[in-house]
């Protein structure tokens, strides 16, 4: 698995573009210069270093080097610091009570057995009042096949992050479809399903 993602991620182009997520983006008011922030499989960087370039104080996560080499690369040619580390985020130590915002953008590779344990480290790692920003794909994205994953196992509905989630007070849920241009790895109309929420 990490050979294809090094490969994926191996080439001069941008997978997944430069851009920051839309959604992410959306959700800047939310974000406050100087929190500290995990981004989870955060990839070649677009979204760590725009939220570097908010003023955050950021820790990016991949198991990916090739992926986090061109982040270190985006995050130089854009003047911003980033910090970055290769983990398996199934064996990362989380920590406890660390950050004031997690971004889960697209970290569909985890099966559903394996998720709970992983939705669990990220409430776990959240401050009280800390904010998760989640967008994932939904099982309907199989009839896109515009990005993500091709096993339905690795997609999961509102329904899911609701049960998974529901400790935390839940700002944000929803399914919709929209149309995203995110490099050659995500382009096209997609089944989308945005978290928003506050540990409490």
């Amino acid at each position: 698995m990490k050979d294809l993602w090094n490969e994926r991620f191996g080439g001069a182009e941008y997978f997944y573009g430069t851009e920051p997520n839309a959604f992410l983006a959306s959700q800047a008011n939310l974000l406050k210069a100087g929190q500290s922030v995990l981004s989870v499989a955060d990839g070649e960087g677009r979204n760590g270093v725009w939220l570097a370039e908010q003023g955050l104080d950021v820790l990016a996560i991949d198991f990916s080097e090739k992926a986090l080499q061109k982040s270190r690369k985006l995050a130089e040619s854009r003047g911003v610091a980033l910090q970055t580390e290769l983990v398996d985020v199934h064996t990362w130590d989380w920590g406890e009570n660390r950050f004031d915002v997690i971004v889960a953008i697209f970290i569909q590779f985890a099966s559903s057995q394996e998720r709970p344990a992983l939705h669990r480290a990220i409430q776990q790692a959240l401050k009280p009042g800390g904010l998760l920003l989640l967008q994932g794909y939904t099982p309907k994205q199989l009839e896109y096949r515009t990005g993500g994953p091709s096993n339905i196992d690795n997609l999961y509905t509102a329904e899911d992050l609701r049960r998974d989630f529901g400790a935390m007070e839940i700002l944000q849920l929803r399914e919709h479809d929209m149309e995203i241009s995110e490099g050659p790895g995500h382009s096209g109309m997609s089944a989308l399903v945005d978290l928003v929420a506050r540990k409490r």
